[in-house]
């Protein structure tokens, strides 16, 4: 599943990692999970009931490394990494909106693409939204130097067990060809 770097070394691939959708589904007969005490957190927001708390331990036997590529920020680490059994992870913190960021959504692209190819460097990685595009895919191909998954995630559901099947396999099919 990793892939070596410039360097010889085995590099996993990254996984960015939106909430709304993905990880907290909307629509549709959503499950409500319990999970411990519920505390402030889920007070303040009780969507975080809808998060599935095993979705931890199957996103963490993937083997990739988890970034959140959310705008839920440090909040992300403090209410959903605990709840779903992870640590915290590391983050993309999103650069103030900008014009190329306005052309972007102009042109149907999700304005966190550039940031996410910029956060990547030429690193593999697949990247899990409820928005991402046709125009996303294409200009990820066009701007990324290293292998890339972009994976739609319908936020009625949010993931499931085939969604995690092809970003298992796609990281496995990497590491074929390391």
């Amino acid at each position: 599943m990793a892939s070596p770097n410039a360097g010889g070394r085995s590099v996993r691939p990254l996984l960015f990692l939106d909430v709304d959708g993905p990880l907290i589904p909307f629509g549709g007969p959503t499950p409500s999970y319990s999970v411990g005490p519920e505390g402030p957190a889920v007070e303040a927001n009780p969507l975080l009931a809808r998060i599935d708390p095993a979705m931890g331990r199957r996103l963490a036997a993937l083997g990739y490394e988890l970034v959140w590529a959310t705008t839920w920020g440090e909040e992300a680490n403090e209410c959903i990494a605990p709840r779903i059994g992870l640590p915290p992870l590391r983050m993309i913190l999103w650069p103030e909106p900008s014009e190329a960021e306005e052309r972007d959504v102009r042109a149907g692209r999700h304005w966190k693409t550039r940031p996410i190819v910029a956060w990547a460097a030429g690193r593999a990685f697949a990247w899990v939204d409820d928005e991402i595009t046709r125009a996303d895919h294409a200009w990820v191909a066009a701007h990324h130097d290293g292998p890339a998954l972009l994976q739609y995630v319908n936020p009625r559901v949010g993931l499931t067990a085939d969604d995690l099947d092809v970003l298992k396999s796609w990281a496995e099919a990497l590491g074929d060809t390391a």
